[in-house]
């Protein structure tokens, strides 16, 4: 009897000891354990979210050969790759060389179809970065545009709460013909009217010369005077991360909804 008792008396004094251990703490020992993570999960600010991060962000790119690489250049040695090693991202790409938002290659599909088949199916990530526009060039800017606004409102659809990124044409030198431009000009626009961040190579001019000669488009571009060497992609990852930093997004945190 005697030791019943000392049992019901000692969980009754741990009892006590856990309640006014979670009073001092602010907490209710009835709460509810997933409310309490979904709204640690989802603070009420950007800075607030960046500074509880605590695993990898998880980013994902969509895009073309110089997103995912090409004939010398493997996935992994992308600027998007090396992005990702620069932040400390967990990174998923996807993408096909030769496409754009409307340009497929050999019937494949564009950027939409691309997204349905490589990412759109996966759990949604902090942040989607989508660079093309470069394969689009013959086209006319309002039709690329047309395409890129379905595909952010797809993914928008399907990942709300996930940030975006929509990067403008790549080029290999620095004088972009006047039809890619035109194709930049309406992906910058479309972004402007989405409210969503535009990176823009071009305007930035991360690549120079190259044609007309001097810049730096003789170590960072390949003779085919289009794709990026190994060490044009690690320049371009160190451009992209700039920008990034710039946009507050080094640690991006999907907005919970």
């Amino acid at each position: 009897m005697y030791l019943r008792r000392a049992r019901r008396g000692a969980a009754l004094t741990l009892c006590l000891a856990l309640l006014a251990g979670l009073s001092a703490a602010g907490c209710s020992a009835v709460a509810n354990p997933v409310h309490s993570s979904a709204v640690a999960d989802g603070p009420s600010s950007p800075a607030a979210s960046q500074a509880a991060r605590t695993t990898p962000s998880v980013v994902m790119f969509l895009g073309d050969s110089y997103t995912v690489g090409e004939v010398g250049v493997a996935p992994e040695e992308t600027y998007a790759s090396a992005t990702a090693r620069l932040l400390g991202w967990q990174v998923i790409v996807g993408g096909r060389g030769g496409t754009g938002f409307v340009k497929t290659t050999n019937g494949e599909d564009d950027f939409l179809g691309m997204f349905e088949l490589q990412l759109g199916w996966r759990p949604a990530p902090d942040l989607l970065i989508v660079s093309g526009g470069h394969n689009d060039r013959r086209l006319q800017g309002p039709q690329v545009a047309a395409a890129a606004r379905a595909l952010l409102e797809r993914a928008a659809q399907r990942w709300p709460g996930t940030h975006v990124v929509l990067m403008g044409p790549l080029w290999g030198n620095g004088t972009p013909t006047a039809q890619v431009v035109g194709v930049r000009d309406a992906l910058q626009q479309l972004a402007g009217r989405l409210g969503v961040p535009f990176v823009d190579p071009i305007a930035e001019k991360w690549i120079t010369g190259g044609a007309i000669g001097g810049g730096n488009a003789s170590r960072y571009i390949k003779k085919d005077g289009t794709h990026p060497t190994p060490e044009g992609h690690r320049y371009l990852a160190t451009r992209l991360v700039a920008d990034i930093e710039r946009l507050g997004l080094a640690r991006p945190v999907r907005d919970v909804p």
